[in-house]
């Protein structure tokens, strides 16, 4: 079992296409694309079955933290996964995390099965899932990802993320990448990741391009349209059992049926 922690700051802008090809320009010298290139990065987030976690989370409180499994790509049998526990408290963020196959990952978090080996990481995940008493999967967020790291200085890093997607159904990373898109079309989402302050060059190249810092979680904003769906489709029921009233009106007086419209699904595959 592989393990991993993290500590750093991060700050997340929302930008055009335009933007990123301005900073592509102007990183040249001074990033470099690892070695995954553009990268396929599947998530399935855990919450309680009432949204604690992300309900706390959007209200911006000084600590706050998630619990997501991670594959590089669609997974099969055999291939190995991370699971991740990320914390956030007065902006920094903490990240520990696992690498495990994607059985042994499952039976773990949806079957609530003990694992072989456990570690001091195993033992922080054990306690949030104790602590929150029933934890289940709760959306499955997938993006396209570009990351580049410092050639200077290799522990800044910056991800450019493209045609998120979110669901709420087969939470299963195995399922494959589809959902509905969290942005607009020209919209990416970019990362900068950094162990203290920010290099003066790069707020400069920010500075000069009017890219500002935003509040951005991807599962907040997924939730949030969740809810606003919810919210619309309760509204065209509503104006469906109205439609039948009056098209069962329309079939007395006029002998006709009426026929309503279906609204467009606008689920896409990655």
């Amino acid at each position: 079992m592989a393990e991993g922690t993290f500590k750093r700051y991060e700050k997340k802008y929302l930008i055009s296409k335009l933007q990123y090809h301005q900073l592509q320009q102007r990183f040249a010298d001074r990033l470099t694309v690892d070695a995954y290139g553009e990268s396929l990065i599947c998530n399935i987030y855990f919450d309680t079955p009432n949204h604690l976690l992300i309900r706390n989370s959007l209200e911006k409180p000084v600590y706050k933290e998630k619990l997501r499994l991670r594959s590089y790509g669609t997974p099969k049998e055999g291939d190995k996964v991370f699971i991740e526990l990320k914390k956030k408290y007065k902006g920094i963020v903490y990240k520990r995390r696992i690498n495990l196959e994607l059985s042994e990952a499952e039976r773990y978090l949806y079957q609530n099965m003990t694992l072989d080996h456990p570690t001091q990481i195993t033992k922080e995940i054990n306690y949030f899932l104790q602590y929150y008493q029933k934890i289940v999967p709760s959306m499955y967020i997938s993006y396209r990802r570009i990351a580049m790291y410092g050639t200077e200085e290799p522990e800044l890093r910056i991800t450019f993320d493209t045609n998120i997607l979110w669901r709420e159904e087969e939470l299963k990373l195995e399922n494959g990448a589809w959902g509905y898109p969290l942005l607009e079309k020209d919209q990416m989402l970019m990362e900068i990741k950094v162990p203290g302050a920010m290099p003066l060059w790069l707020t400069h190249i920010l500075d000069e391009l009017k890219i500002y810092p935003t509040s951005f979680s991807k599962y907040g904003m997924g939730y949030l349209q969740s809810l606003q769906r919810k919210e619309e489709t309760k509204e065209e029921h509503a104006m469906d059992r109205t439609t039948g009233i009056e098209a069962v009106m329309a079939k007395q007086i006029l002998g006709e049926t009426a026929i309503t419209g279906q609204k467009k699904g606008d689920i896409i595959y990655a």
